[in-house]
């Protein structure tokens, strides 16, 4: 019995931590598991009886690197600091931990409540400054051991692959020959799949674009399984955007050997806890690169380009300004504009009557909070017509050859893509063959295995059949299968290239696409006096163009007067009346802001708006109801009621003008008698 261990030690649990740090050893090394296990006989031998023994088993196939996923150390480290632990049992001190700052805690917590560590070697107690000593030593040596067994395999493999010889899975399209060679893989339909990616990725611009044509044609894409029954085998199915952007990204496609391309970093995790993440690294800290070194689907300028090309793709990134692929909508400028104010790219707004009317606008320093208005706003439509314009002439020498050079990209695309449909048939008619070979090789009076295999045969000839008829459906539907006199056709049709270019039947999004091959950016500066746009045009190879577009006035503007009919209806509204202002001016052939004949209202407003007084008609020696009101010291209703019947004299030009009165000594006599004779006229003072 060690003297070390107490009557109080052995009245608490003993706690038996088993660790290994990977699967693998706890599947492969079972000696050392066994080992662990057996440490349960070691603690009673020490004299802890069955009860009081405890296994801590939950942590095996765990690094001890770290606290993470750590569930048992985290109870035995919670347990030692309660008190509540005699002794800690392990095959070795360093399976506890292998992280110093996790261990020397556990120690220190050991000391504090006078727990005991043991294994193979002794029994130690930390609160002993000989054995604590020892046992700081243990952990740092475990320390030192991991640098230099992680620096040893390290050290070779980066050797090895520096040499590009070191192994690893290889992205689909790609295999090891008997040598350890990377080569094209020898299945044609596997090569014909990865390099129709890269060709729709030219042609479309966005890895999004890839999976559509895929999805809309009915093509398959492989994956190549890594362990399990079916490792090393090709499995067919869907297309996903991740493995384009992968295939994209990997230099492998481009006959490049690399190594590093991702690295473990570590960080501080919410918890307090350090965590090894593994990232992507930029392309100058990849720790091995060779250029050149296999056969690639791709050149490795042209996986720069798609590097490029996907960075521009962006619409999250704050030094992203412009988008590059071609999008949905009539906006044919989307993504190439630059705001000549603020350098920041315009954005399309769809409004009016259910978002048919697309809008260029610039509004980062407002949203920014920097400025109160928009930099700029205006009609698409007045900009995509004159750059269309200019692309038009730019276009004119080489009309032709472009045609060609199109129509040839369409022929070798769809031979392309009927290819993959052949090859996906002949590899359908392989199956059905070999389950016709399987059946026929088979017992007939084993009708279990024989009713089996007769069955796979004819699901294989069903797929077959289903094949067959979705080839032959795509074949009608999408491949185009030019004949001499089509081909007469487009380059006729060529040498008008205006009329195809605004034809109904070519879609925004072709367009666009043309538009990226020839311009860079136009950088746009609205301008208010004069009303116009200042567009400055960079094509692609560093020419480039200025030309102004004006504006449409604003609507107020439209509708203005101009100051000639202003004027001209100041001069008649001397002596004539609004009806016949309009006429005489329906009479010169003039016609109203919009369009239409003018009227009394439109003349009434014209008067009022301008501040243009009606005409005097008034003959100086008339008189008008207020006057003679005033005059005779009576009502206004009287000098009315003397109006209707017909007491005095008064003119009036028309039903919406006033009434003129001309009075003689005669009848001012006869009014005063009235007046002073009546007794239902009061006189007012």
């Amino acid at each position: 019995m060690n003297s070390k261990i107490t009557e109080q030690h052995q009245s608490k649990p003993a706690y038996i931590y088993l660790r290994q740090s990977t699967p693998a050893q706890v599947l492969h090394h079972q000696e050392s598991t066994e080992r662990q296990y057996a440490l349960r006989q070691k603690a009673l031998e020490l004299g802890w009886s069955e009860a009081t023994v405890r296994t801590l088993d939950r942590d095996l196939g765990i690094s001890g690197a770290q606290t993470t996923g750590r569930t048992d150390f985290k109870t035995l480290v919670a347990d030692v600091s309660m008190g509540q632990v005699g002794a800690v049992f392990a095959l070795e001190v360093s399976r506890l931990a292998r992280s110093n700052a996790d261990w020397y805690r556990l120690l220190e917590l050991c000391a504090l409540t006078q727990t005991l560590v043991i294994d193979e070697d002794g029994c130690y107690d930390p609160a002993d400054f000989n054995d604590g000593l020892l046992l700081g030593l243990k952990g740092t040596m475990a320390q030192a051991e991991l640098h230099f067994l992680r620096a040893r395999l390290l050290g070779g493999k980066l050797n090895k692959a520096k040499k590009g010889e070191l192994r690893f899975p290889l992205p689909v399209g790609f295999c090891y020959d008997d040598q350890g060679r990377i080569i094209l893989d020898p299945d044609e339909e596997v090569r014909g799949a990865v390099a129709l990616v890269f060709r729709l990725f030219r042609e479309s611009g966005s890895a999004y674009g890839v999976v559509h044509q895929f999805t809309q044609r009915g093509l398959r894409f492989p994956k190549r399984a890594y362990g399990g029954a079916w490792n090393g085998s090709i499995v067919w199915g869907r297309l996903s955007h991740g493995r384009v952007l992968g295939m994209l990204r990997n230099p492998s496609y481009a006959g490049m050997y690399v190594f590093g391309r991702y690295q473990y970093r570590r960080e501080i995790s919410p918890e307090g806890e350090i965590r090894k993440r593994m990232q992507a690294v930029a392309m100058p800290a990849w720790r091995v690169s060779l250029k050149q070194h296999h056969e690639g689907y791709i050149t490795w300028e042209e996986f720069l380009e798609h590097a490029k090309q996907m960075e521009k793709n962006r619409t999250n990134g704050e030094e992203t300004l412009l988008s590059g692929p071609a999008r949905e909508g009539s906006a044919l400028l989307q993504g190439l504009l630059l705001c000549g104010h603020c350098g920041r790219a315009l954005t399309v707004r769809y409004t009016g009557n259910g978002g048919i009317y697309p809008t260029y606008l610039c509004s980062w320093l407002r949203r920014e909070g920097l400025a109160t208005k928009d930099c700029m706003s205006f009609r698409c439509d007045l900009l995509d017509a004159a750059v269309s314009e200019q692309v038009l002439k730019a276009l004119q020498p080489a009309e032709l050859e472009l045609a060609l050079a199109a129509l040839r990209e369409l022929e070798s695309r769809d031979q392309a893509i009927m290819h993959q449909w052949q090859m996906r048939l002949e590899r359908a008619e392989y199956e059905v063959a070999l389950a016709e070979r399987r059946y026929q090789e088979v017992d007939p009076s084993n009708r279990l295995v024989a009713g089996t295999l007769e069955h796979r045969w004819n699901d294989a000839l069903v797929h077959l059949e289903d094949l067959k008829k979705q080839a032959a459906e795509f074949q009608r539907q999408e491949a185009r299968i030019i004949t001499p006199e089509q081909k007469a056709k487009v380059l006729a049709l060529a040498k008008d290239f205006p009329c195809l270019w605004h034809a109904p039947s070519t879609h925004d999004k072709d367009r666009k696409r043309m538009l990226r091959l020839l311009v860079k950016d136009i950088t746009v500066e609205k301008l208010a006096e004069p009303r116009q746009l200042s567009v400055h045009i960079r094509w692609h190879g560093g020419a480039s163009t200025d030309l102004s577009v004006s504006l449409p006035p604003k609507a107020a503007d439209q509708f203005r007067y101009p100051s000639a009919i202003v004027d001209r209806v100041r001069e008649l509204a001397h002596n004539q009346l609004d009806a016949q202002i309009a006429d005489q001016l329906n009479r010169e052939d003039h016609v109203s802001a919009k369009g239409k004949p003018y009227t009394v209202p439109i003349i009434r407003w014209i008067r009022w708006r301008y501040q243009i007084p009606a005409p005097a008609l008034k003959k100086p020696e008339e008189l008008t109801v207020k006057q003679v009101a005033k005059q005779f010291g009576v009502g206004e209703g009287v000098v009315y009621y003397w109006i209707e019947h017909n007491v005095i004299h008064t003119r009036r030009l028309n039903g919406g003008m006033p009434y003129w009165i001309t009075l003689n000594a005669e009848d001012e006599k006869k009014l005063r008698d009235w007046v002073r004779n009546s007794s239902r006229i009061h006189t007012v003072s």
